[in-house]
C-alpha cells in the first residue's frame, strides 16, 4: 500500500537528499585533491603532501642542507651565516620526489598546488634573469654572492645608518616596522654586500628574498619583473606600504648610498598575499618533479607567517613559532589597529598572514639557539677528547653523538626540580642580539649572580627564564601599545619537545599556552595556502577551519609563582638597561 506524502514533507524529503548527495560529491571530490606545503628552515627543508579535503598528512620529508651542516661560506665570529641556492635547489626536489615516491604516483596525479615558506629577511643577489650569483661559475664558492640567512647581523653599522638617515625625511619611511630598521633585513644587508664585493656589486641587477625566489624558479620565470613578489617580505622588511604608494623613493637610498641609486626602480612596486597564485609549475620542473605542468604555484611568505596559519592562529592571540629563534606573530582586524603604528616591532602589515587582517610581528633572536650554544659550551671536552684505545672510532662517535643528544633533556628534567628564589642566578637572552622590542643587534647575552656554588643547571635555568623573560618583554610592549593579547600559540621544535619549558613560560606570562598538534604547522600553513590558491577554498580561513588539526595540550599557569617572576623580571629588565647601556657607551 503507498502512502502519498503531502507536497511540503515531498520538498523537505527532497532538499534534504539532495544536501546528503552535494556532500557525499563535494567529499568525493575533496578527496581527490591534494597539495604540497615547503618548509624551508634553518637548517633544513621539508615537505609535506597533504589531503586538501581535512588536512591530513600523506607523506613527509626533510633534507638537511649539505652546505650549511659543513659551515661552508660561514663565519660565526663575525655573525656571518650564508646559504648556496643549491642546498635550497637540491633539497626542494629530494623532499618534493620522496614525498611523491612514499604517497604514490596515484596521488601525485592529483595534486593541484604548491606553496612555499622560508625564513627571512634571507635575501641574495640576482643578475637581470633572477638567477642568483652564487649559481654562476664566476661566484659559486663567493659567500657575498650567496643568500645572506636571516640571522646574518654583518650589517649592524648600516642598519645604524638607515635609522638615522630616515630621521631627515618628512615621512617615515620606518613607521611600519616598528621605528627601527634591523641589520637582518633586506637594505641593510644590501648595502653591507654592495660596499663589500666590487665584483658582486658590478653583476648585481636585484635583490631578492628567499620566498619570493622559490616560486620564481618553479615556474620558470627569466625575467627578474616577472618575479611575484609577496606583501609579507616586502613589507616587514624592505618598506614596502601602501601608503608610500609602494617603496621609499628612489632619493631615499641614492641619499643614503649612491650605490643604491636605481635599486628602488629595478626591484618592485606590486606585491601580491599569499592566497594568490605566482603561475603555474613550469615543464622543467614538472618533469624533474614527476607533477603535471597544471599544478599551480602560490606567492611565498615566511615560515612563521605560514606556520600562524597552519598553528590556526585567532585575533589576538600571539602565535609563537619556537626553533632556532622566535617569531610571534599576532593579527587584528585592519579597524582596530585604525593606521596606529605599532613601536618596536617587527612590522605591521596588511595582508601578510591572513588577507584582509593586520599581520604584526615580533621575536627573539635566539630561542633554541641559546640553549644550543649553552650545550656547545658544556660539550667542548666531549668534542675534543682522543678517542680511547680500547674502542674505534665510530663506536667513539656514535656514543659522543648519544651523549650530545642527551645534553639538553638531562638538564630540562635537573632544571625542573630546582624551585625559583628571587636570588638566583639570574641571564639577559641576547645571546644573538635583542629582535624585539626595539631591534638591537649589537647587543650581547649575559649572566649575573655566579657564584663557585652555581652549577651547570643553575646556569641553564636562568637562561630558559631569561628567554622566557623575552616573551614577556614582547607581549608586554603589545599591550602598552594598546594591542591585547588574550592567549598564546606554541610552535615548533621547542613547543613540541620541552614541557619544562612551556610550563616556565606560562608561569611567567601568567597565561595558558595552548600547543598544537602538527609537527610541522609551517609546512601545514603552506599547505593551507596551497589549497587556497588552486580554488579548493574560497579563503585562508576556510582552509585553515577544514585543515586544522587542533591541539594536543595546554599549559596552564602557576599562579603561586608568578609573584616571585615579577620581581626577577623587574631585576630582568634593570639588568638588560645596565648592559645596553654599557654597550651604547662602549
Amino acid at each position: 500500500m503507498l502512502i502519498e506524502l503531502p507536497l511540503s514533507i515531498k520538498n523537505i524529503f527532497f532538499l534534504e537528499l539532495l544536501n546528503v548527495i552535494l556532500t557525499l560529491n563535494i567529499a568525493c571530490y575533496m578527496n581527490d585533491n591534494y597539495v604540497i606545503g615547503i618548509d624551508y628552515g634553518t637548517d633544513s627543508v621539508r615537505a609535506i603532501i597533504v589531503n586538501a579535503a581535512n588536512g591530513t598528512e600523506i607523506s613527509s620529508a626533510t633534507f638537511y642542507y649539505p652546505r650549511w651542516k659543513d659551515g661552508l661560506y660561514c663565519n660565526p665570529s663575525i655573525q656571518q651565516y650564508r646559504q648556496h641556492p643549491l642546498d635550497y635547489i637540491e633539497g626542494l626536489e629530494f623532499t618534493i620526489k620522496a614525498c611523491i615516491e612514499k604517497a604514490g604516483n596515484s596521488i601525485a596525479a592529483k595534486i593541484k598546488a604548491i606553496a612555499v615558506d622560508t625564513t627571512g629577511s634571507t635575501p641574495i643577489a640576482v643578475d637581470e634573469t633572477g638567477t642568483p650569483l652564487a649559481l654562476l661559475p664566476a661566484f659559486e664558492h663567493n659567500p657575498h654572492a650567496m643568500f645572506l640567512l636571516w640571522k646574518d647581523h654583518t650589517a649592524i653599522k648600516e642598519a645604524a645608518e638607515i635609522n638615522k638617515h630616515a630621521t631627515l625625511f618628512p615621512t617615515n619611511y620606518l613607521q611600519f616596522v616598528g621605528g627601527i630598521y634591523s641589520s637582518e633585513w633586506f637594505w641593510a644587508k644590501l648595502l653591507k654586500t654592495l660596499r663589500t664585493d666590487e665584483k658582486v656589486r658590478a653583476a648585481c641587477y636585484g635583490w631578492v628574498e628567499h620566498c619570493d625566489w622559490i616560486p620564481f624558479l618553479l615556474t620558470g620565470a627569466t625575467h627578474i619583473n616577472q618575479m611575484k613578489v609577496g606583501v609579507c617580505a616586502a613589507g616587514h622588511k624592505a618598506l614596502w606600504n601602501e601608503s608610500f604608494g609602494g617603496l621609499p623613493p628612489n632619493h631615499f637610498f641614492s641619499k643614503l648610498d649612491p650605490l643604491l641609486d636605481g635599486f628602488r626602480n629595478r626591484l618592485f612596486q606590486t606585491t601580491y598575499t599569499s592566497d594568490q597564485a605566482a603561475g603555474f609549475l613550469s615543464a622543467e620542473w614538472a618533469t624533474r618533479l614527476g607533477l603535471s605542468t597544471n599544478v599551480v604555484v602560490g606567492v611565498g611568505a615566511f615560515d612563521a607567517h605560514m606556520g600562524a596559519v597552519g598553528g590556526q592562529i585567532e585575533p589576538y592571540h600571539l602565535s609563537k613559532v619556537m626553533g632556532t629563534s622566535t617569531c610571534d606573530i599576532l593579527v587584528a582586524p585592519g579597524a582596530d589597529i585604525n593606521n596606529r603604528c605599532i613601536k618596536g616591532i617587527c612590522g605591521q602589515v596588511n595582508g601578510s598572514v591572513i588577507p584582509g587582517m593586520i599581520g604584526l610581528e615580533a621575536g627573539q633572536s635566539a630561542f633554541g639557539d641559546a640553549y644550543g650554544w649553552f650545550k656547545n659550551v658544556l660539550s667542548f671536552p666531549l668534542q675534543n677528547t682522543v678517542c680511547p684505545p680500547f674502542i674505534n672510532e665510530q663506536q667513539a662517535a656514535d656514543y659522543r653523538d648519544f651523549l650530545l643528544q642527551s645534553i639538553l633533556p638531562t638538564l630540562d628534567n635537573a632544571a625542573a626540580k630546582i624551585d625559583c628564589t628571587i636570588d638566583a642566578a639570574l641571564c639577559i637572552d641576547w645571546m644573538n642580539g635583542r629582535r624585539t622590542p626595539d631591534a638591537n643587534q649589537a647587543l650581547k647575552g649575559v649572566f649575573s649572580g655566579l657564584d663557585l656554588g652555581t652549577t651547570a643547571v643553575d646556569m641553564y635555568r636562568a637562561l630558559v627564564e631569561a628567554t622566557c623573560f623575552g616573551a614577556k618583554a614582547i607581549v608586554n610592549r603589545f599591550v602598552d601599545e594598546g594591542i591585547p593579547v588574550k592567549g598564546l600559540i606554541g610552535l615548533g621544535g621547542v613547543a613540541k619537545k620541552s614541557p619544562f619549558i612551556m610550563q616556565m613560560m606560562a608561569d611567567i606570562l601568567n597565561m595558558p599556552i595552548r600547543i598544537h598538534k602538527s609537527d610541522q604547522t609551517c609546512a601545514a600553513g603552506a599547505a593551507m595556502f596551497a589549497a587556497t590558491v588552486a580554488g579548493i577554498y574560497p579563503t585562508v580561513q576556510h582552509a585553515m577551519k577544514a585543515m586544522g588539526q587542533g591541539f594536543e595540550i595546554t599549559f596552564s599557569p602557576n599562579s603561586a609563582k608568578y609573584s616571585i617572576y615579577e620581581k626577577r623580571f623587574a631585576k630582568y629588565k634593570a639588568l638588560g638597561n645596565f648592559t645596553e647601556s654599557f654597550i651604547l657607551n662602549d
